[in-house]
């Protein structure tokens, strides 16, 4: 079995596993105790914090140990912005931070703070000018991560932390996914990081403070850890998390050369072997491990399913892969393809033999998935491997010569005149003549990824250039699939507009 989702959580490293037995061993008492056996434990318990400071970049009293990752993010964000409280309540995030992140920001919000998120590009990078932008006199807090855990790419964080900087803000920012890598650059004030990302133990976290950040930690007092963590030290797994931080950082250099190769040929390859497939992340500004792809007329769930069969264990962003039925935040914001979405995040230690045995099953799997949804045929002619108008296949209609062109002034087709004038009693899935301006309608209601776009496949050669063609949809992952497929081929998307059920999305053939 080939474990391809090191994003999620890392296999845990050799020298965690010695570090967590030996740390049982000696170090299960009290490290507040002053009899023998606290004393050693405390020992532990500094070296640790010592080790794990070192790797940051910080001093040894900056950093507390916490429960998780996500519990550093909420103390953190929590801490942060009740110490600048006088400042105001104002908050600053990006729309691709994790969901803890966001969650922290919806609760801020729910108690009368001012959130501002951040948009970021079709790579996934925000513009530091952009952050600079939204700074404001009452802003507490910004926070940014350093790389994205859906589709690697890194974010300016040095320049990022600067502007906050020159405005007297704190910067706060969510190492988990590079920390494992190399410190993080730039005049950030608050760091937080989970040690299950880089091959420690899960249920170790970190945050870091930096002296003179004004700091309140919220609920009930503890003297654990500066009074920033409560609750009983997991001292052996704290001591296999800074072990293993260390170890990782020093094979760092080498092993992230070589799985960059690795994710360069995934990128590269994929396209070329499984056609209508758009690569999404910064190709350069990236994480060495971490490549994602969405394919075309996939259902990404049984997408998930056939490479587990296959021996590949992969996540995924798609919105069936998900109990919410909503694709990715992440995907969301980045306005890219999010059906058959595949995310490939390669542990330290894969074998190169493993990615290519991943390229040679991969083709058939997609192929299989899509006849199993009834893709249509011909599909999977050469796309673009990533953003922009591509070559199509004449059995969808399109032309590979000509480009899309998105502006709804140049259509010769009309949108619907009102959301009460679009057709009902359609069969669903099966176009029909309606009132909507001419437009053919398909009636994709009640129909779930990636059925919406492989029906507009189907029946966009069914209309002369220049014709329209409406799809009624109430999958949430309409919203950005059929955008992207007229991007992929080369059609005009003309916009989206509420209907009686879900909405109607307007698409002119181009050729």
């Amino acid at each position: 079995m080939s474990y391809f989702d090191a994003a999620s959580a890392a296999p845990l490293h050799p020298v965690a596993r010695q570090g967590l037995l030996a740390a049982l061993d000696e170090g299960w008492a009290d490290p507040s105790r002053l009899y023998r056996e606290g004393r050693r434990a405390r020992m532990l318990l500094d070296a640790a914090r010592e080790t794990a400071a070192e790797a940051v970049g910080c001093r040894f009293d900056e950093l507390v140990f916490t429960s998780s990752g996500t519990r550093a993010v909420h103390d953190g964000i929590a801490g942060a912005t009740a110490g600048r409280r006088r400042v105001g309540r104002h908050l600053i995030v990006s729309s691709v931070e994790h969901s803890s992140v966001l969650h922290s920001a919806e609760r801020y919000a729910a108690a009368g703070g001012a959130v501002t998120e951040v948009a970021v590009d079709r790579s996934g990078a925000v513009d530091a000018e952009g952050y600079a932008r939204a700074l404001r006199p009452d802003t507490a807090l910004a926070c940014l991560q350093s790389a994205n855990h859906e589709v690697g790419t890194e974010q300016p964080v040095a320049a990022v932390a600067e502007a906050c900087r020159a405005a007297g803000v704190p910067l706060l920012v969510d190492a988990a996914q590079s920390l494992g890598w190399a410190p993080v650059a730039g005049a950030w004030s608050l760091l937080a990081a989970s040690a299950h990302k880089w091959g420690g133990p899960a249920g170790v976290g970190l945050l870091v403070v930096r002296k003179g950040v004004r700091f309140a930690p919220q609920g009930p007092a503890d003297e654990r850890e500066s009074g920033r963590a409560a609750g009983f030290e997991n001292l052996p797994a704290i001591v296999a998390a800074a072990a293993s931080l260390r170890a990782v950082r020093a094979e760092a250099a080498r092993e992230a050369a070589r799985l960059r190769e690795l994710t360069a040929r995934i990128r590269a390859r994929v396209p070329a072997l499984v056609p209508d497939v758009e690569v999404v992340g910064d190709p350069e500004r990236r994480l060495p491990g971490i490549v994602t792809f969405s394919c075309l007329y996939v259902d990404g769930e049984t997408l998930l399913h056939e490479l587990d069969r296959a021996g590949f264990s992969v996540s995924s962003g798609s919105s069936c892969t998900s109990s919410t039925l909503t694709p990715s935040h992440v995907l969301r914001a980045m306005g890219v393809l999010s059906e058959g979405n595949v995310r490939i995040s390669l542990p330290p230690g894969t074998p190169a033999e493993e990615v290519e045995r991943f390229l040679d099953v991969l083709p058939g799997v997609v192929t299989g998935v899509r006849e199993r949804v009834g893709a249509p045929v011909g599909a999977g002619h050469p796309a673009a491997p990533s953003a922009g108008p591509a070559a199509a296949g004449a059995d969808d209609g399109t032309s590979p010569d000509s480009p899309a062109d998105p502006s709804p002034s140049s259509s010769t087709g009309t949108s619907p005149d009102s959301p009460g004038d679009l057709p009902g009693g359609s069969v669903p899935g099966a176009p029909a003549e309606g009132p909507a301006g001419g437009a053919l309608v398909v009636d994709a209601l009640g129909r779930r990824c990636p059925i919406p776009v492989i029906e507009l496949a189907k029946v966009i050669g069914d209309v002369p250039v220049g014709g329209t063609v409406l799809v009624l949809a109430d999958d949430e992952a309409a919203r950005l699939d059929i955008p992207a497929w007229c991007e992929m081929r080369g059609q005009a998307y003309l916009g989206e507009e509420p209907a009686d059920q879900g909405s109607a999305y307007l698409v002119r053939r181009v050729s």
